[in-house]
């Protein structure tokens, strides 16, 4: 039976992938911070895509009055006055309001906070989202998975979102598939990880 081969004189093997250093918990964002940075994000938004909606509600109720006949009210507007168009351009208008609103929270949360880490709410309450194996900002497509993952937070009961109260790095369940974490804005990356040497000395 044969020896096992040595690695030639002075080869070093590559260290393992450095592990996830776990910060104290008061070095994540806290819950309600991040909450209040949610609400500053979407609430608008969201407000935005109602209006729009409750417009194409009006829309389609005028849309069974007939041009040219007086009619009271908001119809008697759109469509006693103005006929078809004024029916068109509350359904455009509704469709544009639509449009805008998913733009926004794609540049929001999608591209702005994969870029700088944060998106409008979190540049406000001064925190960021980052990768917790790199420390930084994920990339706009990741940023957007991780906006999609968040659905995973809310399948029992939205226990995921409520996660980051007692968990050790404050993280959703999203956070967790992604490997990601809340962290003060101006945190400094956590220390480098240190090897014991290895491999096989020189001869000498």
């Amino acid at each position: 039976m044969t020896a096992p081969q040595q690695p030639p004189w002075g080869y070093y093997p590559p260290p393992p992938p450095p592990p996830v250093l776990v910060l104290p918990q008061q070095a994540y964002t806290p819950w309600l911070t991040r909450f209040c940075a949610f609400l500053i994000d979407v609430v608008p938004a969201m407000l935005v895509f109602v209006i729009g909606s409750m417009v194409g509600e009006l829309a389609t109720d005028c849309a069974t009055v007939r041009p040219g006949v007086r009619h009271p009210g908001y119809c008697g507007w759109v469509v006693s006055e103005h006929g078809n168009a004024g029916l068109l351009l509350a359904f455009g208008g509704t469709f544009a309001v639509w449009a805008l609103t998913l733009a926004y929270l794609i540049w929001n949360l999608g591209y702005r906070q994969g870029t700088t880490g944060s998106s409008i709410g979190k540049a406000v309450l001064k925190f960021k989202v980052v990768s917790e194996k790199t420390w930084q900002p994920i990339g706009f497509g990741m940023s957007l998975v991780r906006q999609l993952v968040h659905w995973v937070d809310q399948m029992i009961c939205y226990v995921g979102f409520l996660w980051p109260l007692w968990d050790k790095k404050r993280q959703t369940f999203a956070d967790m598939i992604m490997s990601t974490v809340c962290v003060p804005r101006d945190a400094p990356p956590p220390p480098a990880p240190t090897y014991p040497p290895t491999g096989y000395p020189w001869p000498g």
